[in-house]
């Protein structure tokens, strides 16, 4: 079993309106920041949340930490229950009643697995092509991306991270997918798809890469990967879609780019069958704050929107804000439908005793919030006038 070492910081549960409630916290002079937010909710109804940490007070490039949480009073308190390493970038699911923990080992690693009888306490360790190790050489990238049941096979959006070394333009996305039913620890239950290419021609030049992709169903059934693009605007999102082989996915650039408002940076998308919509929570940039340098960077404000057709999409609300684009934000969002609500745990840069975060990228707390009756949601219900940060 994964070490069970608690995270030297027993979290004391508070709120206030909008950082929502406190599930873990990190001093910025430490040197480690929160990362990769992630939530599940067990079939007991216990949530339980992840994160991993960070900066230059961290081992991320050698063997990542990650930090799992309960809660089992729908997220008003929480308690720390497992320290897993090696272990980074991962994101919380539950499959067949058991809880799993899917990512890599460390900063552009090898592909893990781990599982959960528990509900969260101890874990399976990765030890070879029998116990979660899914890979046995090269480098990925990911973020704590949703897992995707369709076909009778579950699907989850990767990157190869093999090609060079910049930032961007090594990632190379592909599809990874396992039956429902086979052992998710064994590396041969898996198949990945081939490395997708990119090419820095696409959007006039202003392509600066894909990455942490969402694995979707289009309105006609097919497989896709919905992924973050790297442009100087941040409105843009890129539609890949799996082969009818089902061996390597399929970009057109002529027409697999998506006006997606906060696309720029990691989102989240799952579809509602009650809606009949697709949903996310993205790092829009209010034209407040157009121009104050790279868009993926400004993470002050979350705005939740929908989509019927994955292409165009509708801003519904914003759901948090902080005036302050340089050292707050709400980002790498992870969030669930219950029922009528939404529930989230967000990597959040924000005040606290020691100075705060030192910048919005480097954040000092991992928060979880709830916002219900979110199908009705509409612009007068946003935190902040939308007028106003449209100045």
């Amino acid at each position: 079993m994964a070490q069970n070492d608690l995270c030297p910081e027993i979290t004391v549960a508070s709120t206030d309106s909008e950082r929502g409630w406190i599930v873990a916290h990190r001093r910025s002079d430490t040197g480690e920041y929160i990362g990769s937010p992630s939530i599940a909710i067990l079939p007991d109804g216990a949530h339980v949340a992840s994160h991993d940490v960070f900066g230059p007070g961290t081992t991320e490039f050698k063997s990542a930490t990650t930090f799992v949480y309960r809660s089992e009073d729908r997220g008003a308190t929480w308690r720390n229950v497992a320290r897993i390493e090696p272990a980074f970038w991962s994101n919380l699911f539950v499959h067949r009643g058991a809880l799993y923990l899917l990512g890599t080992t460390h900063h552009h690693g090898l592909v893990v697995i781990r599982r959960s009888d528990d509900g969260g306490f101890t874990w399976t360790e990765p030890k070879d092509g029998a116990s979660g190790l899914l890979t046995a050489n090269g480098e990925y990238h990911t973020g704590p991306m949703p897992m995707l049941v369709h076909g009778g096979r579950l699907w989850r959006a990767m990157e190869d991270a093999g090609n060079g070394s910049v930032w961007g333009e090594r990632y190379s996305p592909m599809m990874m997918s396992a039956p429902v039913e086979a052992d998710l620890l064994r590396r041969d239950s898996w198949t990945f798809t081939r490395p997708l290419a990119q090419s820095k021609t696409w959007l006039g030049g202003a392509f600066g890469g894909w990455l942490e992709g969402n694995a979707v169903v289009t309105p006609s059934g097919a497989v896709a990967n919905l992924l973050r693009v790297a442009c100087p605007d941040g409105e843009k999102a890129a539609l890949a879609t799996l082969s009818a082989d089902g061996a390597s996915l399929e970009f057109s650039p002529e027409n697999g780019f998506v006006d997606l408002p906060g696309g720029a940076t990691k989102f989240t998308v799952r579809y509602d069958a009650e809606s009949g919509r697709y949903w996310t929570l993205s790092n829009w940039v209010p034209p407040r704050y157009e121009g104050s340098g790279n868009a993926s960077l400004v993470r002050n404000t979350l705005a939740l929107l929908c989509s019927a057709n994955l292409r165009d999409w509708e801003l519904r609300s914003v759901v948090l804000h902080h005036p302050d684009a340089k050292r707050h934000g709400f980002q790498y969002v992870d969030w669930l439908f219950d029922g009528d609500d939404i529930v989230a745990v967000s990597r959040t840069g924000h005040d606290d005793a020691w100075g705060g975060a030192l910048k919005a990228h480097d954040a000092n707390y991992l928060t979880f919030h709830r916002w219900s009756r979110f199908r009705s949601a509409t612009p007068a219900d946003s935190v902040v006038p939308l007028d106003e940060l449209k100045k």
